[in-house]
């Protein structure tokens, strides 16, 4: 029988829709006991019921807690962090900016008073300056703080590529890099159906049709739900990334890692290709880029420094 003191202990921050997704797929996925914590009484409770209840439906024998008290969180392995809020119509972005930064430093504080050495993986947004944000009050290595956008800009992409060509989805792979927003740059020229370029496939109108989608691919979400934003596909998203960890898979996946000279940048947080395994990150791969792709990427990496700048504001008081 497995102990529970065998398994891997993942803690979700945030009981909406992305982190009870998250949740949802770590537990049916069997990678470890899953702690739910949010700061709204009852709401992480009832969430980690109902998903521990379908253990026997789903055959999973992982203990799934919620809870409001961050000592539930100590000694996590891996912390998933979602809280913080979306932004509104008409809202500034620095405005979000600050809101969620005041959120993300105290959730990253309280998780370290806890858990001595975890991995984080930022989901929360603006994406790029959290997941800086967490690495500075965290003092934890930059192999240990990571973020998630790479891997839900990539399957976007891969979905409208596989939508276009009426292909397997099976078969596509896509690689999208920078920052996650509106200069993060797709790259047509590594992404493939199985091992062919679709600059090879597709004429290059429909590939930048293809690109721009890819670009809004969350706003476009937005403006179909009418109410919330995407959760399914960015959840699913950042358990791919725990169980590359978890299970010391050493995948290559684009996340949002801190850089110190690959790329030409160092002092942010990009999107860029990284393997991915027990540690956290192994290592950065640096693409041999053409000088369009690089004029692109350095487009999206000045975006991100001056977010950053404004984090560094932020925390200077």
């Amino acid at each position: 029988m497995v102990t529970e003191t065998m398994r891997n202990k993942i803690t979700v921050v945030g009981a909406g829709q992305v982190g009870t997704t998250v949740a949802q797929l770590c537990a049916y996925k069997n990678l470890g006991n899953v702690v739910i914590i949010d700061i709204v009484d009852g709401l992480p409770q009832g969430k980690a019921l109902d998903l521990q209840q379908s253990g026997c439906l789903q055959v999973f024998d992982s203990i799934i807690q919620g809870t409001n008290d961050y000592k539930d969180t100590a000694d996590s392995d891996i912390v998933v962090i979602t809280a913080g809020l979306p932004r509104k119509p008409g809202q500034d972005r620095a405005d979000l900016l600050k809101i969620n930064a005041a959120i993300v430093k105290d959730v990253t504080e309280k998780i370290m008073e806890h858990s001595k050495n975890p991995i984080l993986i930022l989901v929360s947004n603006p994406l790029d300056a959290m997941v800086y944000l967490a690495k500075q009050v965290s003092g934890l290595p930059r192999e240990r703080v990571i973020g998630m956008a790479g891997v839900l800009d990539s399957a976007r992409f891969r979905t409208f590529v596989s939508n276009e060509l009426k292909c397997s989805l099976v078969d596509v792979d896509a690689m999208v890099l920078g920052g996650h927003g509106d200069s993060m740059v797709p790259m047509p020229r590594y992404t493939t159906v199985s091992g062919i370029a679709i600059t090879d496939l597709m004429e290059p109108d429909r590939i930048e049709a293809l690109v721009d989608r890819t670009r809004k691919g969350g706003a476009e979400i937005v403006s179909l739900l009418k109410k919330g934003s995407a959760f399914l596909a960015p959840g699913a998203s950042a358990v791919k990334m725990v169980e590359a960890i978890l299970q010391d898979k050493r995948r290559i996946l684009p996340c949002t890692a801190y850089l110190e000279g690959e790329y030409g940048w160092s002092g942010i947080y990009f999107g860029v290709p990284i393997e991915l395994g027990r540690n956290g990150m192994n290592k950065i791969i640096e693409l041999n880029l053409t000088e369009e792709e690089k004029k692109m990427l350095n487009i999206s990496a000045q975006d991100v420094k001056n977010t950053i700048e404004e984090v560094d504001a932020f925390l200077a008081g």
